[in-house]
């Protein structure tokens, strides 16, 4: 293990490919979360609701366990079992053209997308930081927020699992000293919680309708935690920015309603990122100097 430590040390290269294909597979492991976690946190919910409106009654039906390791991967059409060597990272999605072995029923092309963007994410981070604790605690925050952008993308939520550990992730990496000082980390993770929080109230008491869930506070929240309030203003109208040009996109091309809700995470995600890649760089555009 020191041999290999020192060599991924003195060879940046090495070490930027090894993490990347490890990102690879972590992308893998997301496609899982990103699927199964919303149908675990609707099972819960089925589940309060069932014992809140019948508490004295007990059911007699068992459920069948269901978490991100129980049951085995299967295809959502055929409930074929997929094999170890079907579910090797972007090759096995080459090898079978995007469609099940046994229906051929098409495999959507995130799942490859996602690990590639693991991928790339990671290496990309290790290329930045080079072998240190920090590219382990950046890696933790961009996967985190892949994994927020794309269950938000499919069920608009934004799972409290994920988001405060995230937060209180960030709190603690921060303790010393990591993306900025602990002052200014809580100070981010209350202002980013708070403008949204008020962006939502003043939004509602004017017209009546909720703009934004509170998944959008706790996520800002936590960007908040990991780099700090002077984040904040950036990563809120780079988010708006792109939100405004997709959704205006959306509504001329794609002929979508304009009360078709659109989820924020994703952009929130996009200006997470831009701050973990090029935080100063923003910081200063933004507050100048």
């Amino acid at each position: 293990m020191p041999e290999i430590i020192t060599l991924f040390q003195q060879n940046s290269t090495l070490f930027v490919t090894c993490f990347s294909l490890f990102g690879l597979i972590i992308g893998s492991f997301l496609n899982v979360v990103i699927y199964r976690l919303p149908k675990m946190m609707e099972q819960d919910w089925r589940q309060q609701c069932q014992e809140l409106c019948n508490p004295d009654t007990k059911s007699n039906t068992v459920s069948v366990k269901y978490n991100l390791i129980t049951p085995r991967s299967a295809c959502p059409n055929c409930n074929k079992l997929i094999s170890g060597i079907e579910n090797i990272p972007v090759l096995s999605y080459l090898f079978l053209k995007g469609k099940c072995k046994e229906c051929k029923s098409l495999i959507s092309p995130r799942y490859p997308a996602v690990e590639l963007i693991s991928a790339l994410l990671l290496g990309l981070i290790a290329s930045k930081f080079g072998f240190s604790t920090t590219t382990l605690a950046a890696s933790l925050f961009a996967l985190s927020l892949l994994t927020l952008a794309c269950i938000d993308l499919d069920t608009h939520l934004l799972p409290d699992d994920i988001t405060l550990p995230l937060l209180w992730i960030g709190l603690i990496f921060n303790l010393d000293h990591g993306f900025t000082d602990l002052q200014t980390a809580v100070i981010g993770a209350a202002v980013g919680y708070l403008i949204l929080w008020i962006v939502f109230w003043t939004f509602k008491l004017l017209t009546g309708k909720e703009g934004m869930g509170y998944g959008d506070f706790k996520m800002l929240a936590a960007i908040g935690a990991w780099f700090g309030w002077t984040m904040i203003p950036a990563v809120i109208l780079l988010a708006s920015l792109i939100g405004s040009i997709v959704g205006i996109i959306m509504i001329v091309f794609a002929k979508q309603g304009k009360n078709i809700p659109i989820p924020f995470g994703p952009y929130l995600a996009i200006g997470g990122m831009a701050s973990l890649f090029w935080g100063k760089q923003l910081s200063q555009l933004y507050f100048g100097g």
